[in-house]
Parts: C-alpha cells; sequence; structure tokens
C-alpha cells in the first residue's frame, strides 16, 4: 500500500506539473524521422563544430566528409541548402540562420554599388563570409547566367552567343572560351555558371535560339561537351574548380508554337508535342555527352512533355536522368519553374522534389518555400530520405568544387578580366562563326585600299546591339553598355591610310555611293531580346532597318548588307537585291573579327548549324518539303 501510495502522489505531481507548462515553454526538438540528425546539446540547441570536425578534413575522402557532415545536420539546415535565393531578395542575416544553400544573381543582377569586376567580387565575398558563420560553415554555391561570357559584369569579355559558336563548329575553341569564362567567374568569386546551353531547337521563332549551337543533336552534344571540359578545368587555377549547368533538361528547344503557358510567349516554356523516341533520338543525347563530360548540376526546362511540366516529371528527372544516365550531380530547378506545376503550392513542392529536383530557383518568398517543404517533411509526404539524397549532392558537389577550402573570390586573376588574350580569343571566334551566305562578283573579301566604303545601320556602331540579351541585363540593351569594339570600329582600324569611310545611321550619305570604287555595307539586325520576349511570328527586320535597306538598295550598285541577329530571318523577297549576305550573328564585344574576314585577314570559314528558311512556313525544321533558301551547313569561303 505504501508503494502504491508514494506512486499515486508522484504521477499526480507529475500530471499537475505538466499541465502547468504552457506548449511555448516546452523545448523546440528538430523532428527526427529515418536519419541520425545533428547531437543536441542539453538546452535542446544543435552542437557547435570546431574546426577539427571530420568534414571539415580536406584530405578525408569526400564522400566520407559528406556522411559526416549530414549526420550533424538538423532538417531546418537541410532544407536551407536546399533553397537558391535572388541576391536582391535575401536578408544577409537569413544566410547562416537559415543555412541557405545558394544564391544567384539573375540577369543583371549587378552589386547596388556599381557594376565593376571588384565590387562583383566584394558582394560576392560579403555574402559568403556571412554564409559562413552558420553553425557548421558551409559555404554558398553562387551561380550566374554567364552564357557568352561573364556577360553580367561590365567589362568582361562578351563572346559570340551560341548560334555563332555553332556555326564556327570548333570544340578546342568552345574549350578555350570555357577557360576564359571560369577565369573571368572566378576572379568574382563565382564558381557555378548556368551554361551551356545544349537545346537542340527546331523551330527558330524561338526567343532563345541563339542560345543553343544547332537544331543538329550530334553538333549540339560535341559543343556543349567541349565547352564544358574547358570551364571545369582542374588546372585553372588553385584549390577551386568551376561547375557548368547543362540546361534545360529536356526538350525545351522542341516545342510546339502557341502553346506556351506564359502570357505573352509563343514558343518559350511551351509544350513539346513529340513522342519519346524522338525525345530521345534529338534532345537527349547532349545531356549524357555532357555528364560524360564531367557535368556537376543541371537544370530542369519551364517546358511539357506528356501533360505534365518538366519540373513534375519524376520519370525524365529520377528514372532516366538520374538512374539510367548516370547523373550522380545535383539538379536545380529554373526560376520560379516550381511553382508552374500547378496552383496550389504545397502539392508543386512535394511534386518536384519528389520527382528529383534538388535544389530549388526560388529568387524570392523564400521562407515560403522552407516552411513547405517543412511541413511536407512533417507530414510525410516527402520521406526524408529525399531530403538525404538531395543535401547529399549538393555537399559532394561543394567539396569537389573545393568550396570548403576556397569559398571566396581570387584577387589575383582580376587581370584576366578584360585581358588582352580573352579579347583576342573572342576575336577569332567571331572571325571563325561568320557566315558567307551570298556573293556575286567575288565582291568580298575587300580591299582595304578601296576607296570610298558607305557605312550604313545603327547596329554598326553598337555594342549592345552587337552582343544581344543575356548582355549585362537580362534582355540586352541598346548603346555602349560595355566596353569593346564595335563592327564599324573594326572597319576603320582594318583599311589603309587612304580609304575615306562614311557612316550614316539611316543609309543616308553625302558622298556619291554610286562611283566604280565605292562599297556600300548595310549593318542591320535585330534589336536585343530574350527568351519569350523574343518569340517572333514573321521573323522579319523591323521597319525601321528595313528602311535603311531600302535606302541604301536604291543608291549603292555594289551593296554588302551584314545581318546582325539571334537566328536566321526571313529575307527571300531582299535578297535580289544585294551582291553579298553576311552573317554575323550576334558576336558580342569584339566587332573586329567581322572585319578581319570582311578585308581577307581571316578565311570566311563559318557554316550554317541552322536551315535558313524561305518563309515562315517552312517552320519548325522538316515541316515542309520545298527547299529553304540555304540548307543547314552551307557557308561559302570568298575564295
Amino acid at each position: 500500500m505504501k508503494k502504491q501510495s508514494l506512486l499515486r502522489i508522484s504521477l499526480f505531481l507529475f500530471l499537475f506539473i505538466f499541465s502547468a507548462c504552457t506548449p511555448q515553454a516546452l523545448p523546440s526538438i528538430p523532428v527526427q524521422t529515418e536519419d541520425t540528425y545533428a547531437p543536441l546539446a542539453p538546452d535542446g540547441v544543435p552542437s557547435a563544430v570546431g574546426e577539427d570536425a571530420f568534414y571539415k578534413q580536406a584530405d578525408a575522402s569526400i564522400p566520407e566528409r559528406v556522411e559526416d557532415l549530414l549526420s550533424r545536420m538538423t532538417l531546418d539546415e537541410k532544407i536551407g541548402q536546399m533553397t537558391l535565393v535572388e541576391k536582391g531578395s535575401i536578408e544577409v542575416a537569413d544566410l547562416p540562420s537559415l543555412s541557405i544553400g545558394g544564391l544567384l544573381s539573375g540577369g543583371g543582377g549587378a552589386p547596388v554599388e556599381g557594376n565593376n569586376p571588384e565590387k562583383w567580387a566584394a558582394m560576392v565575398d560579403g555574402f559568403q563570409q556571412s554564409a559562413l558563420e552558420s553553425r557548421l560553415n558551409i559555404p554558398l554555391i553562387y551561380g550566374v547566367d554567364a552564357v557568352h561570357g561573364h556577360n553580367n559584369v561590365v567589362g568582361a569579355v562578351i563572346f559570340p552567343h551560341n548560334i555563332g559558336l555553332g556555326a564556327a563548329n570548333d570544340p578546342a575553341l568552345m574549350a578555350e572560351i570555357g577557360r576564359a569564362t571560369a577565369l573571368e567567374m572566378a576572379a568574382t568569386g563565382i564558381y557555378w555558371n548556368y551554361a551551356p546551353g545544349v537545346m537542340v531547337p527546331q523551330d527558330i521563332r524561338w526567343g532563345r535560339i541563339y542560345e543553343g549551337y544547332s537544331e543538329n543533336t550530334e553538333l549540339v552534344s560535341t559543343l556543349g561537351a567541349a565547352y564544358l571540359q574547358g570551364l571545369q578545368s582542374t588546372d585553372l587555377f588553385e584549390s577551386n574548380i568551376t561547375i557548368g549547368t547543362p540546361k534545360h533538361f529536356v526538350g525545351d528547344g522542341g516545342t510546339a508554337w502557341g502553346t506556351s503557358t506564359n502570357s505573352g510567349y509563343k514558343l518559350d516554356q511551351g509544350v513539346t508535342e513529340i513522342d519519346e523516341v524522338t525525345l530521345r533520338a534529338v534532345h537527349l543525347p547532349p545531356y549524357q555527352s555532357a555528364i560524360d563530360a564531367g557535368a556537376r548540376s543541371i537544370m530542369i526546362s519551364y517546358s511539357s512533355w506528356g501533360g505534365m511540366k518538366m519540373h513534375a516529371q519524376q520519370y525524365l528527372i529520377t528514372d532516366v536522368l538520374k538512374d539510367e544516365m548516370g547523373f550522380t550531380g545535383f539538379i536545380v530547378s529554373d526560376w520560379e519553374a516550381i511553382d508552374q506545376i500547378t496552383g496550389d503550392y504545397y502539392q508543386a513542392v512535394v511534386t518536384a522534389i519528389n520527382a528529383g529536383v534538388d535544389m530549388n530557383m526560388v529568387p524570392y518568398n523564400y521562407n515560403r518555400f522552407i516552411d513547405t517543404l517543412t511541413k511536407a517533411v512533417d507530414e510525410g509526404d516527402v520521406p526524408i530520405s529525399r531530403i538525404d539524397d538531395a543535401v547529399r549532392r549538393i555537399l559532394t558537389v561543394k567539396m569537389e568544387m573545393g568550396l570548403f577550402e576556397q569559398p571566396f573570390s581570387q584577387p589575383e586573376l582580376l587581370a584576366e578580366v578584360d585581358s588582352d588574350a580573352h579579347r583576342a580569343l573572342a576575336r577569332e571566334a567571331v572571325a571563325k562563326s561568320v557566315v558567307l551566305l551570298k556573293n556575286d562578283n567575288n565582291l568580298l573579301p575587300l580591299d582595304k585600299d578601296t576607296p570610298q566604303i558607305f557605312i550604313g545601320g545603327v547596329a554598326a556602331d553598337d555594342i549592345g546591339i552587337q552582343s544581344g540579351g543575356w548582355t549585362i541585363e537580362w534582355q540586352g540593351k541598346k548603346g555602349a553598355i560595355t566596353p569593346g569594339t564595335t563592327i564599324l570600329e573594326g572597319i576603320e582600324n582594318a583599311v589603309g591610310a587612304g580609304t575615306v569611310i562614311e557612316y550614316s545611321k539611316a543609309g543616308k550619305f553625302t558622298g556619291d555611293t554610286e562611283a566604280a570604287d565605292a562599297i556600300c555595307l548595310a549593318i542591320v539586325g535585330e534589336p536585343p531580346y530574350a527568351e519569350g520576349k523574343g518569340d517572333s511570328k514573321s521573323l522579319k527586320l523591323p521597319s525601321n532597318e528595313l528602311r535603311i535597306l531600302r535606302n541604301m538598295e536604291e543608291g549603292c550598285p555594289n551593296l554588302v548588307v551584314i545581318l546582325i541577329s539571334g537566328r536566321p530571318l526571313i529575307v527571300t523577297d531582299s535578297i535580289d537585291s544585294w551582291d553579298a549576305l553576311v552573317s554575323a550573328w550576334l558576336p558580342g564585344t569584339e566587332g573586329a573579327g567581322v572585319a578581319d574576314v570582311l578585308f581577307g585577314d581571316q578565311p570566311f570559314s563559318g557554316t550554317l548549324s541552322y536551315t535558313w528558311p524561305a518563309s515562315v512556313e517552312q517552320l519548325p525544321v522538316g515541316s515542309s518539303s520545298e527547299a529553304p533558301l540555304f540548307p543547314f551547313g552551307f557557308g561559302m569561303t570568298g575564295e
């Protein structure tokens, strides 16, 4: 009886004390469902770690270091690592407190203090220092769309867009461009590049056509892999490796006109209406080549296939890409792309993460994503094993990159930005990318001592136009947006001392354009654009550019037309009025490369990596039996 009385009294006291405690008074202890979490101190707070922690030992094996770090992490820290935030939206204090895994600069996401390499380095280093103040000292991975050089940075060398590099078709050149880009990125503390684009576009009306090397799968596979190998070279600088991000998995180049789910777009983010056999034959091989070349990050497409957004495709992301193709790196979403799966945000997050997305690019409301994914794990809708798989992949790549040992910028590389060697490389790339399409009476190449040259067109003297979209700003911008050499300047520097050059933006001249020794150059093209904002139904030159051409066609017996464009344009009705036609694509900052081929310092060697249609009725590729204006692979030598 005495023992029972004591037990009753003890139980009564326990229940009384327990009932007096409010939920707020109880310690918050992380939920531990399947895997081992960080050891907890007596107050329920995860224990701090010292510099002797196993995962911090650079000479230990990466798989073992990753498992050690993973075992120390709370669920909050794991989900933080799966979160990628645009730098303009981040609260700096959240970097360590939420253990945020990555930051990015979207197109035009320059430092607030100013846009130059030094300020970029200071900005990224500042973010990195804040992230390293977290309990586990896990470094950030910082990403940018350096799709044709380090193109967000004023002063960086801007290479030709991929459509031009496809015309050059030089894998060794691609590798060198990758290396140069990596060096300029590392100077600013950025080691993650959202490139190369390995889409295989089938309809040149797409606003992203210039981001793709070619309509030909084999050519895309070869050039994408070569660029990736150059970008990820292990001998570029001590400690670190830059990684690329082949994109956008998979089939974004095959979307059908009018199927876009984004208001105002027509092809971009649309539906790829093909069967799996075609998807595998045309669009999948570049990813296998990229994986074989060492890809460690792959970005998923906005587009849809099989009635489902690509970010929801567990079959393609996990079964095919990760399991069948052997991809062991991590998967990153595109900008807010998870949100497009369904209007139910909770279900969208659950679907995407379970499908195999490892890191979510959530540019703005990152707290909503973190809270939603935490709830999904707590309720069992996303298993902790899926979280651990995602974080394991992210941490593995961060360690492979050397970020745990050297997470900051490399000031000694600032001299590489805007270096003579990189500008010479870009100039070479421009010359190799130019395609000669028409050359009546062997008008080209021109004699450097041509007495009179009349040059018309705004694009002749505009770095912004010749660089296109994804240059300093997302959509690009006309004008002197970054240092470089315009095509006009390149021509002026190439000709002999006795040559007289007259330039008119409108193509109206005071000199005698009909003189026997006169040559006219009409340099016209498209204004800058990016993504779906460049989707074009007609593929025609803007009306102001057509007026320039009409002015010069009427008064120039020897007329050379140089097109500055992100794709082939419909010129069938005008080409008979021109004596020569040159496609210079979007050459970037080194316009002198165009002058090099015009005056014979370099040969015309570029060939079309896309079929040049006679009309839009011939689109997409293969939809018409009629002959195109110029076939795939066409290009004259000028000899």
